[in-house]
């Protein structure tokens, strides 16, 4: 072989491996779930797999003590075990027609001359910025058309459901969730609603608890009460591990990656709420660097942190301070403004108007 035909079999085994790897980068969260191992959402593991939170707590103490009081394993919760509810017997609103009431469990819509009374099963949201409420009538689950918003304390149109004139006194109660649907939902609100490859809520567990993060923990235990270490960290997965850009995109399986985001041909507010495609789309960002990683500034086992300040030393860990040269360890360049507050600048929050709310764009600029 000559030493053009060397370069030239060289070359392409280069072109076929960067296109893999590009591939591989630019995969959407319904292709990740499709590859060998655990990913969120996944769905494929037996019931038995699961070992609950409880036992993860009997070893992982600390994140035991705290993770149950954090947003992620609030956000979802059976009805009864509401406390917006249970704080607000009765919450109602009126949109032309129709009178809409939320009283404990039991949801009635009224047109002035007909009503309609169900019994909620589910509440989406912890109720920080709103909860969101499901039904099931017909064997078909339904979302509430209303729901609830904190900073008003009052009850408005569910976000993109409000609907000016219903035909009926059923279109303006609610809508109804399919299989499909309903399974992205509770993939990412719960633990353990799909198991082997099909949505079975019987079982699940509300929120986002140990294993809906990690995977199914049943091997992972057996392993360790065996001393079998190594298996024992090959039966779970810890996203330290990952790639920088992997662990974003492993955040990005329920706030949406990069690439979830494109190929929905999201824009506007739905687009800029996706922090991992925000957080990618930055111009820091580069090929991923572990200091501006989801994790690197939010820790899911403990509450969310909202001192804009907190998050100082986090900016700080790339960008050198006032007066100081960019090195290679602090590539990033002095602000010329301050050292306070970064985020409160480089990452203003948006107005969300249907959901009385403001969002952190994670888009650092």
């Amino acid at each position: 072989m000559t030493a053009l035909s060397r370069a030239r079999v060289i070359g392409a085994f280069l072109l076929v491996l960067s296109a893999s790897v590009m591939v591989r980068a630019q995969m959407a969260t319904a292709d990740r779930v499709r590859e060998p191992g655990f990913w969120p959402t996944k769905g494929e593991a037996a019931r038995e797999d699961y070992a609950g939170g409880a036992v993860c707590a009997q070893c992982h103490v600390r994140h035991g003590e705290t993770q149950p009081s954090t947003r992620m394993a609030r956000t979802a919760m059976r009805v009864e075990d509401s406390e917006v509810l249970r704080a607000r017997p009765s919450l109602q609103f009126r949109s032309g027609a129709y009178t809409y009431e939320i009283a404990r469990a039991s949801y009635s819509v009224s047109d002035g001359t007909r009503s309609s009374v169900v019994s909620l099963r589910w509440g989406f949201g912890d109720g920080r910025v709103g909860q969101t409420y499901l039904f099931e009538r017909g064997g078909t689950l339904h979302e509430a058309r209303v729901s609830y918003y904190d900073s008003v304390h009052a009850l408005g149109f569910t976000p993109a459901r409000a609907i000016a004139a219903p035909p009926d006194l059923e279109e303006a109660m609610a809508r109804p969730v399919d299989q499909a649907e309903a399974r992205r939902c509770f993939g990412c609100h719960t633990t353990a609603s799909a198991v082997q490859g099909r949505f079975d809520p019987a079982g699940l567990t509300p929120g986002v608890t140990c294993e809906a993060c990690h995977g199914p923990g049943r091997a992972h235990v057996a392993a360790i009460e065996g001393g079998r270490l190594t298996a024992a960290r090959a039966a779970i997965l810890n996203p330290a591990r990952l790639s920088p850009a992997d662990r974003v995109d492993f955040c990005g399986a329920c706030h949406a990656t990069f690439w979830d985001v494109k190929l929905a041909g999201e824009k506007g507010m739905a687009a800029l709420r996706s922090q991992p495609n925000r957080l990618q789309s930055s111009r820091c960002w580069g090929e991923g660097d572990a200091r501006i990683t989801c994790t690197a500034c939010h820790d899911p086992h403990r509450p969310l942190v909202r001192e804009a300040a907190a998050f100082d030393p986090r900016c700080l860990a790339c960008h050198v301070q006032a007066g100081l040269s960019p090195t290679r360890e602090h590539p990033g360049r002095a602000c010329p403004v301050g050292r306070e507050n970064c985020v409160t600048c480089h990452m203003p929050k948006y107005e969300v108007a249907e959901m009385h709310s403001s969002f952190t764009d994670h888009r650092i600029r």
